[in-house]
């Protein structure tokens, strides 16, 4: 139960990593150094701090290669997250890769696992 706890935040972070890529595109449609850029990209700069932090607390409590693996799902956040946000099309190829991606990180977290209870 304690690691679907750290699932969760590593997760919560990862969408913020993810939400500074948001930032950097919307930063990117104002006028350069204008009072909008300046929030954006500060906006931007945060979001990476706070990710930063968070994924020192995170790999704490998790193992390494958990975590690491776990990383790919960003993809997957910043297809949604063009979606949603950015009213961008999705395509069947996309979908696919995001399903290859959280199939790989369950069998990758699962394997993982299965050797720790050999152990």
């Amino acid at each position: 139960m304690k690691q679907a706890k750290w699932f969760l935040i590593l997760h919560i972070f990862l969408g913020i990593y993810a939400l500074s890529s948001v930032c950097s595109k919307l930063a990117a449609r104002q006028p350069f150094l204008s009072l909008p850029f300046l929030l954006l990209y500060g906006g931007m700069l945060l979001a990476l701090v706070v990710y930063a932090f968070g994924w020192q607390q995170v790999i704490k409590h998790l193992p390494l290669t958990t975590a690491y693996a776990n990383k790919a799902v960003t993809v997957v956040w910043g297809i949604l997250l063009g979606l949603l946000l950015f009213d961008e099309t999705v395509t069947p190829r996309q979908i696919v890769g995001a399903v290859i991606i959280i199939v790989g990180i369950v069998l990758f977290v699962r394997a993982d696992h299965e050797e720790e209870d050999r152990s």
